[in-house]
């Protein structure tokens, strides 16, 4: 059979909704984390119909996307969110990333050490920061329904000890107190594994904790999540970033060297997973384009599209 007759008889099977369908991944950006003792950035929001496999926030596996034979499908890529630049400044979201009608939230933005300290809700949340004082309680931010977790709440002791990011695959780490100022932050949750590429690789990690070194006396910072979290700072002057092309969290920063600035949140990625038979050979962005058994796969490190 003709390519043309493959798709026109795969037309007609999927009925009036549209043609063939192509399995997809698709990751947002990574939230960015606070400084001076900030919570860790929530990953980037994470949506699947990679048969097989499993999609963001516990959800059940999303349906395939049916797609328009000569229609150019929309493919963004989005950008990490900025780390918090001192102690009285949130990390900001990430960036949604999206294919054709499919839209994966940015990872939340994580709390700064001197106010607002709060996570923000975003595909996973961001986490908490530390240094509201004793027995104050700051909360961790939700993630989005079926993309991510929430993030980790501070501690209710000395409270230096800030909240990890939510993960794709569970939530951040709780900061917990051991005693006068020191005490071990939230690591970010876990991503998810996806092995679309056929090569097994974790994508959605929340970014670990930023802590505190009171009177000399260190804590332990969070650590990252799998799947590109960057790990809390305890002693660096600017936290470090999520993992690029995996909507990894920002590590949160600490209060030891100004600017006290925490990490920024890695960019997403986007994988479509289309049947050789149904593959048009018409694509921009310059995706990464390989052949997996009867699939080939498309990986968008950068927006594009992707002709049906």
């Amino acid at each position: 059979m003709s390519l043309g007759a493959n798709k026109a008889a795969l037309m007609g099977a999927a009925g009036s909704s549209g043609g063939p369908s192509i399995q997809y991944l698709v990751v947002a950006g990574g939230g960015g984390a606070g400084g001076d003792r900030g919570g860790g950035g929530g990953a980037g929001g994470y949506r699947s119909s990679v048969e097989g496999e499993a999609t963001g926030g516990g959800g059940t596996l999303e349906s395939g996307f049916e797609f328009s034979v000569g229609v150019a499908h929309t493919v963004t890529v989005g950008a990490g969110g900025a780390g918090g630049p001192n102690t009285t400044t949130q990390g900001t979201n990430g960036v949604n990333s999206v294919f054709a009608t499919i839209t994966s939230a940015g990872g939340g933005g994580s709390g700064a050490g001197s106010q607002p300290m709060a996570g923000i809700v975003g595909g996973s949340g961001g986490g908490a920061a530390g240094a509201c004082g004793a027995g104050c309680i700051s909360p961790g931010a939700a993630g989005t329904t079926d993309q991510g977790f929430g993030g980790g709440d501070n501690d209710t002791g000395t409270s230096h000890q800030s909240g990890g990011g939510g993960g794709a695959s569970e939530a951040g780490g709780d900061g917990v107190s051991t005693g006068s100022q020191v005490g071990v932050s939230g690591d970010g949750g876990d991503g998810i594994a996806s092995s679309v590429t056929n090569s097994s690789v974790f994508r959605g990690g929340g970014g670990g904790g930023g802590n505190h070194t009171g009177g000399g006396t260190y804590g332990t910072a969070g650590a990252g999540g799998a799947g590109g979290g960057a790990a809390g700072s305890i002693t660096l002057t600017t936290g470090l970033s999520g993992t690029v092309n995996t909507g990894g969290g920002g590590g949160g920063g600490t209060n030891s060297g100004a600017p006290f600035a925490g990490g920024a949140g890695g960019s997403g990625v986007v994988i479509l997973k289309v049947l050789t038979a149904d593959y048009s050979g018409t694509s921009t962005g310059s995706p990464t384009i390989t052949t997996v058994g009867d699939y080939k796969i498309l990986v968008y490190n950068a927006s594009g599209s992707y002709t049906g």
